[in-house]
């Protein structure tokens, strides 16, 4: 099948293909004559592999080891697991870093009036923060999810 058609059946991207190709995550498929990839029904299972490891938020690093583990099936499960529990904790992390942050603008909102006053407490509070005035350099910013 085309790349397209893998695309498809994969559930992913032409261009997320193309990306795993480029970083060695899966091998480069055959050719034909006129250059067009061409992929296998084990190319597909593959690349729905990679996909649902990215779904569950594995990071590229951690889904080529997932994929390395996968193919060795003279491997022990004992890596995986530890793979899977060590994404958990910083899932976690992630969770607790998200309720602190729904927390604070729950309570910023609730400070609010949000009527025709000039005075918000919502801008006030992200102009100071929790530790007075804000001083944060952008290099020290820390985003969760992936950025801005």
């Amino acid at each position: 099948m085309n790349i397209g058609q893998a695309a498809k059946a994969a559930g992913v991207s032409q261009r997320m293909i193309r990306h795993y190709e480029g970083i060695g995550l899966i091998p480069a498929p055959v050719r034909t004559e006129a250059g067009y990839r061409v992929y296998s029904s084990a190319d597909v299972h593959t690349l729905r592999f990679i996909g649902r490891a990215r779904d569950l938020g594995f990071p590229l690093e951690d889904i080529e080891v997932l994929v390395r583990l996968w193919r060795d099936r003279s491997r022990a499960s004992a890596e995986v697991k530890a793979l899977a529990l060590a994404h958990v904790k910083g899932l976690e992390r992630k969770i607790a870093e998200l309720q602190a942050m729904k927390r604070t603008l729950e309570h910023l909102a609730a400070t609010c009036h949000g009527d025709d006053r000039p005075d918000c407490p919502i801008l006030e509070g992200l102009s100071t923060g929790p530790d007075g005035p804000a001083a944060i350099k952008p290099a020290n910013r820390r985003t969760v999810g992936g950025g801005r």
